[in-house]
């Protein structure tokens, strides 16, 4: 009797050891994108990752409605402006990383340690390579010039990423400069605003419109499946500032059950290992710089970026959504 009590004992505790090292994540990114990871965590470490993906607005929500009692231990999502919004509304908690700190540039990160970049992605410009030379592009300001007028091509302003990509045009040339140049953007459109990239794309392609302004890897997708689009690539404002990047990342949520878990796998998704598979997987480029790009990726070229920190981009989000509006940037 002793003997099966001990053994109950032994099993129950070791369960809840078990249950101590699992960790919980509420992902706004795919499954297809995260579950190799995972999975390749559990293999290094024995540590499980339950996860919950959805968009990105429903599942801080569900942070928010449930509280102290969320079983999320991480929230990792797409876009410094949506992570800067977890952080604001108080549902991420700071850590102190030596290993993030490292691994993570000081720009791709929160400057409080609430969350931390795992990824790079770059929103620049794309043409028809039958329609435009590189040597008449330049920036994003040009694209407002009137010699485009009729054959711009953008997504909808209601996307986080082209609110983003505006408000760090603010806090690079100012509100006034960069409303003059939304309000050319508007003034050039060849059509009306794109749900997405891949339409905007198809669309520059199509030779429905010239130039347009998308995320890289939509890029990356597209031209795996047809390799012979005519879109080209251009790395915008190389003369100036740099190319607008942004970032997927991850922060410790505020109620984490298992707080220093989950601070362990953020830091080991910033590692070199799980770097070559987090950004190669979505054709993004990593944030550790120690981690060679993808191949597909290189082929793009290198580019110089803008350095302005990208919480920026949540901190003036709503400036820049009422900026877009006046614009008629719809």
């Amino acid at each position: 009797m002793k003997h099966a009590l001990l053994a109950l004992a032994t099993l129950s505790a070791l369960s809840a050891v078990a249950h101590a090292e699992e960790v919980v994540v509420y992902s706004a990114r795919n499954e297809q994108l995260i579950k190799p990871l995972f999975d390749a965590y559990k293999k290094e470490t024995g540590v499980d990752v339950k996860f919950v993906t959805g968009q990105e607005g429903p599942l801080m929500a569900r942070l928010k409605a449930e509280g102290a009692n969320t079983p999320a231990d991480i929230l990792l999502t797409v876009d410094a402006g949506n992570l800067w919004q977890a952080a604001h509304e108080g549902l991420l908690k700071p850590v102190q990383s030596k290993v993030l700190d490292a691994n993570v540039p000081a720009h791709l990160r929160d400057p409080k340690g609430q969350w931390f970049g795992l990824s790079v992605r770059a929103r620049t410009i794309f043409f028809n390579t039958h329609k435009v030379k590189p040597a008449q592009l330049s920036s994003y300001e040009d694209l407002a010039d009137a010699k485009w007028k009729g054959k711009l091509c953008l997504r909808t302003s209601k996307k986080v990423y082209n609110q983003s990509l505006v408000g760090m045009m603010m806090a690079d040339i100012g509100p006034v400069k960069t409303e003059r140049v939304v309000r050319g953007w508007v003034d050039n459109l060849a059509t009306d605003v794109f749900p997405d990239d891949t339409k905007m794309l198809e669309a520059i392609a199509a030779g429905q419109c010239d130039v347009g302004i998308a995320n890289t890897y939509y890029f990356g997708r597209l031209m795996e499946k047809n390799p012979s689009l005519p879109i080209g690539i251009f790395w915008a404002n190389q003369q100036g500032s740099g190319t607008h990047v942004n970032v997927s990342g991850a922060g410790v949520t505020r109620y984490a059950k298992n707080e220093k878990g989950a601070v362990r796998l953020i830091e080991w998704l910033s590692s070199e290992k799980a770097q070559n598979l987090y950004a190669d997987v979505n054709m993004e480029y990593p944030v550790n710089r120690k981690v060679n790009v993808d191949p597909v990726v290189a082929k793009w070229g290198d580019f110089k970026h803008n350095y302005i920190n990208v919480a920026k981009a949540g901190e003036l989000q709503a400036e820049a959504v009422k900026l877009m509006d006046r614009a008629g940037y719809r």
